[in-house]
């Protein structure tokens, strides 16, 4: 009798583990705000333990001291580690952290304002996967990388401010608020144009979710916000700013990639190997745009695009109502983030500080896939271990590169239900339980 009624104790202790670990408990709840608290503490122990790596932050200083001093040409401002390649929300932005810190002296504080941002980022980062439904299971693994708190609060890359802004704009089209979600979203590339690896996916949602003629006036409103920001170089030198801010020919240097080391450095240096990841960036993300993204329209893109060439709207009054319904707060967390891991598949050369875009995005994604909660956590341990190697081998390359490769390749085969018409996906489910 003793043995029944202890096999039945942990019987109801595993059920209610399970229940609250896949958000069936009232529990459940509690989890992201226990998990943050827990960061907390870890950001606080991290400052006080673990030495300031400096790799940017004094070039960033001298950067800004020079925009303060009055140099508005981009072409003449520079710090330690060269020339100014960042658009000009980020001299913005470092220009509030240079007044704050003492002109960049105080880096105790600077890391201390870093933890901060971390945090917010990582409570923004919850709401999204809330909105989306997201399993409990899931949101540890949001707070466990070592990269990722090195990133922020030991290096104080601008990267962290990019992603923030990323993930204020998810929220804010989570939210149905369509330009405020735009201008966060465009401040964030403001200051690094590595978020221009979502705008397709970013474009898609804002055509969906508010429609075609809005969505026109949305892309117009991010271009100005643009030029506004940049008006104070462009007046000096456009043509600086602009090759400096958006340089796409930059060359990259083989010692810094973690990504692409297996391929060899002659491999790696040759105008061949980047345009075939241009080409099958390009061919994937076409890919998921029309076989994926597109779904809730319940139209062949050449449809649209022969009505947008007319000078009709791609979708009537009605089919646009329709449509929006489905633009759901998953839908929109799936699309973006498939779009940033699709890029940083095929990016050019990743560095240690891409983790920022990467981290928080593939939990989600594995567990989008329908991958058995095993397969997510080896997946994302196999991604934190190979991120960490430093400097990165051969073999840690190869490992990031085949995670990102199988995340894409999950996401395509097994998260398509995400993108599927809601009433069309009801109908199949009511057929398949009749079967």
């Amino acid at each position: 009798m003793t043995d029944k009624s202890e096999t039945s104790i942990v019987q109801q202790a595993v059920q209610l583990a399970l229940d609250v670990a896949n958000g069936r408990h009232a529990l459940s709840k509690l989890i992201p705000p226990a998990l943050l608290l827990a960061d907390v503490l870890l950001c606080s122990l991290i400052i006080w333990k673990v030495p300031y790596t400096e790799i940017d932050w004094i070039a960033y200083m001298q950067q800004v001291a020079q925009f303060v001093s009055g140099e508005r040409d981009y072409t003449k401002i520079k710090g330690g580690t060269g020339p100014l390649v960042y658009p000009a929300a980020h001299v913005y932005t470092y220009t509030g952290l240079y007044y704050m810190t003492s002109e960049g002296k105080d880096i105790f504080l600077a890391q201390e304002l870093f933890a901060v941002l971390y945090l917010v980022t990582l409570a923004v980062v919850m709401a999204c996967y809330w909105q989306a439904k997201v399993p409990p299971y899931v949101y540890p693994l949001l707070i466990l990388s070592k990269r990722l708190h090195s990133i922020f609060v030991l290096r104080c890359f601008n990267d962290c401010f990019a992603v923030l802004f990323l993930w204020l704009a998810i929220f804010c089209l989570q939210r149905r608020s369509w330009q405020l979600g735009a201008l966060f979203y465009t401040w964030g590339l403001g200051i690094k144009m590595s978020l221009l690896l979502v705008l397709p996916a970013v474009g898609v949602v804002l055509f969906l979710g508010a429609g075609f003629v809005p969505a026109l006036g949305l892309a117009a409103t991010m271009a100005l916000a643009q030029l506004l920001i940049a008006i104070p170089f462009l007046t000096e030198n456009p043509w600086g700013y602009l090759s400096r801010a958006f340089e796409f020919s930059r060359q990259f240097f083989f010692k810094w990639t973690v990504n692409w080391r297996f391929v060899g450095e002659e491999t790696f240096l040759s105008r061949h190997f980047s345009l075939a990841l241009l080409g099958l960036h390009v061919l994937v993300l076409v890919a998921f745009i029309t076989t994926r993204w597109l779904k809730p329209t319940r139209k062949p893109i050449a449809t649209m695009i022969m009505a947008i060439l007319s000078g009709q709207p791609p979708l009537t009054e009605q089919e646009q109502r329709a449509v929006s319904r489905d633009i759901t707060p998953r839908y929109i967390l799936a699309t973006i983030l498939s779009a940033n891991v699709v890029g940083l598949l095929f990016a050019r050369s990743l560095h240690y500080q891409f983790y920022s875009y990467l981290a928080w995005s593939t939990p989600f994604l594995l567990w989008r896939s329908g991958a058995h909660p095993v397969v997510q956590f080896v997946l994302w341990g196999a991604q934190e271990w190979a991120w960490n190697v430093f400097p990165s081998t051969p073999s840690s390359s190869g490992v990031v590169v085949a995670v990102l490769a199988a995340t894409v390749a999950l996401v395509w085969f097994g998260a398509h239900d995400d993108w599927e018409p809601r009433r069309a996906a009801v109908r199949v489910k009511a057929e398949t339980a009749k079967q």
